[in-house]
């Protein structure tokens, strides 16, 4: 039987110091200060792994995060989208386009959220697969007829319908427009979904011979490969780091 290693910290408190960017704007007060002030021998600031969290393998693999740091909300989502690609015979780079495409905001970061994620699979797969990512986020709010994709009607909901996105999105979206592989980042907000009712549960085995075509795991583990996006995957590791 596997025993698993002492959790860091035993026996302290551990506080846990939310990331600024998840404040600002808020309108509340700066809880670090009063932190600070309740530190003792019993007393900590969280490092490593969270007890309230399930603990991730030694090295972790891609559909590691799917099962344990993402958002339900966003594993449902990625893998129904990607079962919607899959089902309708899409390339296999364009399934793993879909399947990735919102991870940032599973665990990470929502502004950006398709820059972001671009840059997290980079190293992993190919170059259309984290240009497909990226410009989705721009793409989705321009509708294209002859790809038979609509502005979504939640976005209004959303956003509100007199919403316009800022001229980086307007210029990154006319640059994908005209690049090669636009079609690749089209086909991700094509099949992405834009409502978040209730979504039947998909297996995410299903992915796992795509994954393992088109997506190059480390064999140390995503976030202890010495990539230069290494740090990201960690985040998701142990998002509650005070340092």
């Amino acid at each position: 039987m596997h025993e698993e290693k002492p959790l860091p910290q035993a026996g302290r408190e551990r506080m846990i110091l939310n990331a600024p960017v998840g404040r600002i704007g808020l309108g509340e007060s700066d809880p670090e200060p009063e932190m600070l002030r309740r530190l003792n021998p019993k007393t900590v600031f969280m490092m490593g792994d969270n007890p309230a969290l399930p603990r991730m393998p030694d090295k972790p693999r891609l559909l590691d995060f799917f099962r344990f740091r993402f958002n339900d909300i966003t594993i449902r989502h990625l893998l129904t989208s990607a079962e919607r690609a899959l089902a309708a015979g899409m390339d296999e780079k364009i399934v793993l386009a879909v399947l990735l495409h919102d991870m940032s905001n599973g665990c990470l970061i929502r502004s950006d959220h398709g820059y972001w994620g671009a840059q997290m699979i980079a190293p992993y797969v190919d170059e259309e697969v984290a240009f497909a990512v990226k410009y989705h986020q721009c793409l989705r709010y321009f509708a294209d007829a002859e790809a038979d994709y609509a502005y979504p009607a939640s976005y209004d909901s959303f956003f509100g319908p007199d919403y316009q996105p800022p001229e980086y999105i307007r210029r990154d979206a006319q640059f994908a427009r005209n690049h090669r592989w636009y079609m690749s980042a089209r086909l991700v907000t094509k099949y992405d979904i834009y409502f978040f009712d209730d979504l039947p549960p998909v297996d995410p085995e299903i992915f796992t011979d795509i994954i393992g075509r088109n997506f190059r795991e480390p064999d140390e583990g995503l976030g202890f490969d010495g990539s230069p996006v290494a740090h990201m995957w960690r985040t998701m590791i142990w998002p509650n780091n005070f340092l």
